[in-house]
């Protein structure tokens, strides 16, 4: 069962959970010599989509959590399915630090289930704080 929110959340609380999960992933990313491969596989994606569903709950703070988690959801495939689109603008504007680490690089299926995760853990964690 999904829970819903009844009233706003709170926009500094859901701020300081994006932070903190951006702060992760990066963290996961600077650190990856010292983690085992399958974490640095899937540990980034996980928490993109983490903070993916936090910033939509930050965004559209008076919407139940089902639609903050479909809309995560679905941004957060069509940004995976746009890397099976290839211009050399987009390649590109990929190719920077930021672009890289908001569109990616390429596509791929466990990144969907990653993200997918990431948003499950949010909707258990927004429970957890509601």
């Amino acid at each position: 069962m999904v829970c819903t929110l009844y009233g706003k959340r709170n926009a500094f609380k859901y701020l300081m959970l994006v932070t903190i999960v951006m702060i992760c992933g990066l963290s996961a990313r600077r650190f990856s010599s010292l983690l085992p491969l399958w974490i640095n596989l899937y540990l980034g994606d996980i928490l993109w989509g983490l903070m993916i569903f936090f910033l939509f709950g930050l965004l559209f703070r008076a919407r139940s959590t089902r639609v903050v988690a479909a809309s995560a959801l679905i941004f957060s495939y069509a940004v995976e399915i746009s890397q099976l689109y290839h211009s050399q603008w987009i390649d590109s504007l990929r190719h920077t630090s930021i672009g890289g680490l908001v569109l990616g690089r390429g596509f791929l299926w466990s990144d969907l289930i990653s993200y997918t995760l990431g948003i499950g853990f949010g909707l258990l964690i927004e429970r957890r704080l509601n």
